[in-house]
């Protein structure tokens, strides 16, 4: 019998979010909330033909079609079976086809074959999304729809489904980058171009004993917390991302061919893949390009380098004589600063912007691109992942992988923070990420 998330495993979720309203938009309520999510992540998908929801252009990537049938799958697995035990399973619908990684409701279908999944159709998949809606909406609204733990497991579903927005716009991208005719995804942004960086400046913090990790006022992810202390060397953060102009500086410098700059290991993919350029540059008419989700275009020297992976950005950082921060040095700089989480994405946002000249505070923490960290993704002192299946949302990763802080231009509005912590492998080159510069006190 299949096991479900029981009530200490919603217990333990209600220790990391107040439910009385979601997070991220003050005073609305639970069922507005979900109705404007799950609309957000369908008019992602409005731009795209049933062929392009359904190609899966790497291992990594998934199908458009797939993240909106796998959200869906989240909410009847997690929400409706855990309210309605003896709710039979949807008809006509392989619930192993829309698992992504809980072994503990079944076993997974193949990542790598999820293109392969033709049937059901997208009329098909969107069908379900409707009926899942409504039934959600429905328990929402009935008097079951005060339980406090249940409530907590539709947060959860919400804040998943906004992780898989900012999914379908990263493999979108790889998609289209993929296809010869280059195709755009939207169309380009009115407005001007900032035509140059402001020159990189840096941000003294004196360090010393610091508390990180979410205090339990607002949403969470289980790996957010618990809060606790550290202490921090007394250190500068570079008040903007490296620029495109920055990172061109260090190819020319030979930054691709010289072995001393990068950790091994990140020398051995730059050898075995010839790597030689961030992912989405190209040659074009005797300088570079670079694709966009609004197509092809000129490489612009003053917007963020996007698309590194952490061992570009950690050889980058070597070459220009600095160092990646750790996430405790970001996350105590922005509380520090009180750096304000702006700049999300309200829908018309394709590309990060170059750096405002306006402020002389920390620019581009939220909003811009995520910024790998030289911190392991591990567990904080005495974090203990919920029981249940929802133990497996980020507890089974803590292994291997790199922290990225902040928020890109594709992060939904309200879901970003200090504390959050995203994780990719050190090769991951497809998510939105950037760079920013650490050294240290001088």
């Amino acid at each position: 019998m299949t096991e479900w998330p029981g009530r200490k495993a919603n217990a333990m979720l209600m220790g990391q979010t107040r439910v009385s309203t979601v997070a991220g938009d003050s005073g609305v309520s639970l069922g507005a909330r979900f109705s404007s999510v799950r609309r957000a992540t369908e008019r992602l998908v409005e731009p795209l033909s049933a062929e392009d929801a359904i190609a899966q252009s790497m291992t990594k990537c998934s199908p458009a079609k797939w993240h909106l049938a796998h959200t869906s799958w989240f909410f009847e697995q997690m929400v409706l079976k855990t309210a309605y035990p003896e709710r039979p399973p949807p008809a006509g619908r392989a619930s192993s086809l829309f698992n992504s990684y809980y072994t503990q409701l079944g076993k997974p279908f193949d990542r790598s074959k999820r293109g392969l999944l033709t049937r059901p159709s997208l009329d098909e998949v969107r069908a379900q999304r409707r009926e899942v809606n409504d039934q959600v909406a429905a328990l929402i609204a009935s008097p079951r729809g005060e339980d406090a733990e249940l409530r907590a497991m539709i947060e959860i579903g919400l804040h998943h489904e906004q992780q898989h927005q900012e999914l379908i716009l990263s493999d979108i991208k790889h998609l289209f980058s993929e296809s010869p005719l280059a195709p755009a995804y939207a169309d380009p942004v009115a407005g001007s171009l900032v035509t140059a960086a402001p020159d990189l400046g840096w941000r003294a913090f004196e360090g010393g004993v610091c508390e990180i990790g979410h205090d339990g006022e607002g949403f969470s992810y289980d790996n957010e917390g618990p809060r606790h202390r550290v202490f921090v060397e007394p250190y500068e953060l570079a008040d903007r991302l490296v620029t495109n102009g920055e990172w061109l500086a260090f190819m020319n410098d030979g930054g691709y061919q010289r072995s001393e700059l990068w950790l091994d290991a990140g020398w051995r993919v730059v050898e075995g893949y010839g790597r030689s350029a961030p992912m989405y540059w190209t040659r074009c008419d005797g300088g570079w390009a670079e694709f966009t989700l609004e197509g092809l275009r000129e490489l612009r020297a003053a917007e963020p380098v996007a698309h590194v992976s952490f061992y570009e950005a950690d050889a980058y950082a070597r070459w220009a004589g600095a160092r990646l921060p750790t996430e405790h040095e970001w996350e105590n700089a922005v509380c520090v600063e009180r750096t304000p989480v702006d700049g999300m994405r309200e829908g018309s946002r394709m590309h990060p912007s170059a750096a405002s000249s306006r402020s002389d505070a920390l620019k581009q923490m939220y909003g811009s691109l995520w910024q790998w960290t030289r911190s392991d993704y591990g567990p904080y002192p005495g974090y203990r992942p919920p029981d249940g299946a929802l133990g497996e949302y980020n507890g089974k990763f803590m292994c291997g992988q790199f922290v990225l802080r902040g928020a890109s231009f594709a992060t939904p509005a309200g879901h970003s923070r200090a504390t959050y912590r995203n994780y990719y492998h050190a090769d991951d080159r497809w998510c939105f990420a950037g760079v920013r510069l650490a050294r240290e006190a001088r």
